[in-house]
């Protein structure tokens, strides 16, 4: 699923944007060892400062799986400043309906091969189709984005060729790069979902997103709760879990509504995957039969 986080609600998922750094880092610094500046395992530059829009893939779990910026080329952006070399002299593009799109990346190590809904292939569309729309609901109507090699062939192999280049490839540290042209039409966006088999609407409501971040971090933080103590069988370690079940317990018993239960049921069964418990595995059966 997508979200979009720009001005306008970034106060609402600081957790999910440190996510989103630290996804970077590992792809931009770790993986692909390009020189970035990396900080705490966040990699984080001068544009992300400007309130660019990022579009964010994220799994069921709440995690940060893919992402990308958006950022408008009628002020400062990576091409005009850090990328020039590439337009060969030429001034930068400068449009209020062309933007720039950068820093476009997925976890591989999260991501499976293939072409599943949990698979590398599917993030990539998702996130692909997820910007375009974004973009055209913005009022853009073409995207400039500075890529590798690698990510020109991606583009290519999912039906989202670009329709040109500016300026000439040039060597960029341990790779090369180029200024790729895409536009935001409805036959871009359809192509991409005819290669992905991708139907329906790929964003998410923000409600929603937050709850399954919410979620996640209780889920987490129970984990957390239950590791306590040490070895299994320590005074603290059996207090800890006995907290954990009568806050699943509390949670169930204390739910006023159908959507609260299915919430506290969802967030006890993320928790089982993690940390299994017997009793909790009692306590969820009796509520599903």
């Amino acid at each position: 699923m997508i979200v979009v986080v720009d001005a306008l609600n970034a106060d609402r998922f600081g957790d999910l944007l440190d996510d989103m750094y630290r996804l970077r880092a590992r792809v931009f610094g770790d993986r692909l060892g390009w020189d970035v500046k990396i900080e705490n395992g966040r990699e984080i530059d001068e544009f992300d400062h400007l309130n660019p829009a990022y579009v964010i893939g994220i799994d069921d779990e709440g995690h940060v799986i893919a992402c990308v910026r958006a950022l408008q080329t009628t002020g400062p952006h990576m091409l005009a400043d850090v990328f020039s070399s590439i337009l060969d002299g030429e001034p930068p593009l400068r449009s209020a309906t062309i933007w720039e799109s950068t820093r476009f990346c997925v976890d591989t190590e999260r991501l499976d091969r293939g072409t599943g809904r949990n698979s590398i292939s599917y993030a990539t569309c998702e996130l692909m189709i997820g910007s375009l729309e974004y973009a055209q609901s913005a009022g853009i109507t073409d995207i400039v984005t500075v890529i590798d090699p690698v990510m020109d062939r991606v583009l290519k192999r999912s039906d989202n060729a670009p329709y040109g280049y500016v300026g000439s490839r040039k060597p960029m540290g341990k790779v090369s790069a180029l200024a790729a042209l895409l536009d935001c039409s409805d036959e871009r966006i359809d192509r991409v979902r005819r290669f992905a088999g991708i139907e329906g609407d790929v964003f998410a409501d923000d409600d929603e997103v937050r709850a399954l971040l919410d979620a996640r971090a209780t889920v987490e933080a129970l984990t957390q709760m239950a590791h306590d103590g040490g070895p299994e069988g320590t005074p603290r370690t059996q207090a800890s879990r006995a907290q954990v079940l009568e806050y699943f317990r509390s949670q169930i018993e204390g739910a006023d509504s159908v959507q609260e239960l299915e919430a506290a049921l969802r967030i006890a069964e993320e928790f089982m995957a993690a940390q299994p418990d017997t009793d909790l595995q009692k306590l969820l059966e009796r509520q599903l039969h």
